[in-house]
């Protein structure tokens, strides 16, 4: 009979990580699931005039390896620690009166921190990293607000739209990013680990075009020109300009 209990406990605990982890506190979003990249191979119309900027220098709060968020000697949130993770300093958003932090275990948080409280998760890698898959999961690019929506992308193949409210996907495309992104217009330049520079619809997360570049470094926007390492880029067809 104990062992007939402690099999039912178990099924009971798993059948409830989806909404609720036993170690973060909080609402879960559902685990992206992935797929084969989309890439439409479509010139860009609208080319964007410029690139939108965050600036971040106000917010107070940092961030430590072990994915622990400070208000200076105060903790505002302490997540899962783990030493499979990349070096590389993490640094907490702040939007409004909220907080959004990356974490190396692969989940971008939203935090309340004058009560502490976790709003909600959202699972920035796809399942298979869970199951054999890719072993890093780190949010390690900067995370970026923009209008209802915070951008995130990860280590786990996920480069993500996520409802700021609530934490819901608004779509996740198979990227893994690991150096920041830029948004321009109704679009997101990403850099991924692969090699490519992708453009990204904001509205559905098509991916408009991909194009391999040399260096891993961050995009720079100008002019309907992006430009990565030495590399120049027209953005409206993704060809590179010579």
């Amino acid at each position: 009979m104990r062992k007939i209990y402690f099999i039912v406990c178990c099924i009971t605990l798993l059948s409830a990580c989806d909404k609720h982890d036993p170690i973060l506190t909080g609402i879960r979003t559902p685990i992206f699931d992935g797929g084969q990249i989309r890439v439409l191979n479509q010139t860009i119309t609208d080319v964007p005039p410029d690139v939108h900027t965050y600036d971040n220098s106000a917010c107070k709060y940092t961030q430590d390896s072990k994915n622990i968020v400070w208000d200076g000697a105060r903790r505002v949130f302490s997540g899962f620690a783990t030493n499979n993770t990349v070096s590389g300093t993490r640094t907490p958003i702040c939007s409004g009166k909220y907080l959004y932090a990356g974490l190396s275990t692969g989940e971008v948080v939203k935090l309340n921190p004058k009560s502490r409280s976790v709003l909600w998760i959202a699972d920035v890698y796809r399942t298979s990293n869970l199951t054999g898959g890719a072993s890093m999961v780190d949010i390690v690019a900067p995370i970026v607000p923009y209008g209802d929506s915070i951008y995130a992308g990860g280590l786990g193949d996920a480069f993500c739209r996520i409802n700021a409210i609530s934490g819901a996907k608004h779509w996740c495309v198979d990227l893994s990013v690991g150096i920041p992104f830029i948004l321009a217009g109704n679009y997101a330049f990403v850099v991924s680990s692969d090699g490519n520079l992708n453009a990204v619809s904001l509205k559905k997360g098509d991916v408009f075009w991909r194009t391999p570049v040399t260096a891993q470094s961050a995009p720079i926007y100008s002019d309907g020109v992006i430009t990565v390492g030495k590399e120049r880029i027209n953005v409206a067809d993704g060809k590179k300009i010579k």
